[in-house]
């Protein structure tokens, strides 16, 4: 199935090889088990500004700047166009409340995986939707040993966030100036599955939430694994160099 996944990659883009250097993860749902707070959150904040959000749509969404999510919300329920700072302001009462809320665990596999991948020479970076001070510093205390600060990408990188390529074309950029080819992503969301297969990257889809597996490959998902210890299983296979 590996094999096959990236011969019809390789193909689609006119690609001589896959050579992994770097894998760019996102982080919620993929580095931490933090969706359900998310959820929690989304649908609290938004409940306070008049917008009806949904668990499923905090899912649907996942991987969005925030104030992306925000701004399409408002004009879909209110009709009407709202700036980035109003947006701001909207998304950081949804910050306050999502820290307020039990610390989200380290995502099972997650560990192991980087720690066989730092053991091969590949390097791990992390491109996120989030901005929020806080949780970067988290990712630096928990992945410390295989991130440092100038591999990850957030919200505040790119003018254009997840469907869009621009975070992962700014991923490759941080991991050394990469090629597509030379970088694999993984991720749990649709839009984030997008987001790396415009930017002509295999995407490995991991489903640690409750959306339908369908749902990740019509997003384009090279390759998709139900866990992420799964995926830290078959660490060898997938990530060796074709």
């Amino acid at each position: 199935m590996y094999r096959l996944a990236v011969k019809q990659y390789l193909e689609r883009h006119g690609f001589e090889a896959l050579i992994p250097k770097a894998v760019l993860f996102d982080m919620d749902g993929v580095l931490y088990d933090s969706m359900p707070n998310h959820a929690i959150a989304w649908q609290q904040a938004m409940n306070k500004f008049g917008i009806h959000m949904t668990a499923d749509d905090a899912y649907a969404t996942e991987g969005a700047r925030g104030v992306d999510t925000i701004r399409q919300m408002v004009r879909k329920q209110q009709g009407r166009e709202i700036s980035e700072e109003e947006a701001q302001r909207m998304y950081d009462e949804k910050s306050r409340i999502f820290h307020s809320l039990n610390e989200a665990p380290v995502m099972p596999g997650i560990l192991q995986l980087m720690s066989q991948l730092k053991a091969a020479g590949i390097s791990c970076g992390v491109v996120t939707g989030s901005g929020q001070r806080p949780l970067i510093q988290r990712i630096l205390k928990d992945f410390g040993d295989f991130v440092d600060e100038g591999q990850i990408t957030t919200a505040y990188d790119v003018k254009q966030g997840k469907p869009h390529p621009d975070p992962y074309l700014m991923g490759l950029k941080k991991a050394g100036n990469l090629n597509p080819w030379e970088a694999i992503v993984v991720e749990n969301a649709p839009l984030g599955i997008r987001a790396g297969v415009a930017a002509k990257i295999f995407t490995i889809g991991v489903n640690t939430g409750p959306l339908a597996n369908e749902v990740l490959l019509h997003a384009g998902a090279n390759l998709l694994f139900p866990t992420m210890q799964q995926l830290s299983d078959s660490c060898i296979t997938v990530f060796s160099r074709s």
